[in-house]
């Protein structure tokens, strides 16, 4: 990682490598760690997204971090806001850079057709409440050329032509994920959900999906607040997701 020019206002561990900042997040929990202690690595040898998927990216070109929070004051079914503020944080970070920056149900953040970043977000609860949050977060920053099987990455170099400092943008996010941890707090939640529902990819419009029954073209009702995803096809009849119950079908000829 490049060095700060200054001491960071949060608590910064930065490697060369490491399987997973997640992982080695979690061993360090096992201690007493304050909030916001991060993790940052040039290069991830096991890196993990959703659905079990590894995680492309060249060593020292892109941002990859992970997090902790103790979101004690969350009960169980609400954890779907960190999603959310998560999620919000990343966007609007990369939106002082590009346009057209939006969150793809659930967690996934996008430059038009092609995903710039992803999210994993790992609870730990203590009966009815959230005990700890292990967030990782991948970024696809300077990396020019892709050459997993992922069918649409894209980095903010390719979008800009521009190269980036990485812990300035790093260090704008957990800035901008604090003012959001505040306001999830303060338990303003309807602001939060507005805020996520205005930024989400297809908010508006038909789109094709495809769930177990096969291909149709729906609309976004809502996002409930346990994080269920209402589609409404061209019949007017609404259908409720869970992760992993609906694909997106993505045009990606389109820039």
């Amino acid at each position: 990682m490049t060095p700060y020019p200054e001491k960071p206002f949060f608590p910064l561990i930065t490697l060369e490598e490491t399987q997973s900042t997640n992982s080695y997040l979690r061993e360090l929990c096992l201690k007493p760690t304050e909030e916001f202690t991060t993790v940052a690595t040039s290069f991830q040898t096991a890196g993990r997204g959703q659905r079990g998927n590894s995680w492309e990216s060249e060593a020292g070109q892109n941002l990859l971090f992970s997090f902790v929070l103790h979101p004690h004051f969350l009960e169980v079914r609400q954890q779907f806001l960190l999603s959310q503020i998560v999620s919000l944080s990343i966007k609007e970070v990369l939106e002082t850079f590009t346009n057209e920056i939006s969150i793809k149900w659930p967690n996934d953040i996008y430059w038009r057709n092609k995903k710039i970043a992803g999210i994993l977000i790992e609870n730990d609860l203590t009966g009815s409440h959230l005990e700890q949050s292990i967030i990782g977060v991948g970024i696809n920053i300077n990396q020019q050329e892709f050459h997993s099987l992922a069918p649409n990455p894209v980095s903010l170099r390719q979008i800009t032509g521009k190269e980036y400092v990485l812990p300035h943008i790093l260090r704008l996010i957990i800035e901008r994920m604090q003012a959001y941890y505040s306001i999830l707090r303060n338990k303003d939640f309807p602001l939060i959900t507005t805020y996520y529902q205005n930024a989400l990819f297809r908010k508006r419009g038909f789109h094709p999906y495809r769930d177990s029954e096969g291909e149709f073209e729906a609309e976004i009702v809502r996002i409930t607040p346990e994080g269920v995803l209402v589609l409404r096809d061209k019949t007017g009849k609404e259908k409720e997701f869970l992760f992993k119950e609906i694909e997106y079908i993505l045009n990606l000829t389109k820039s």
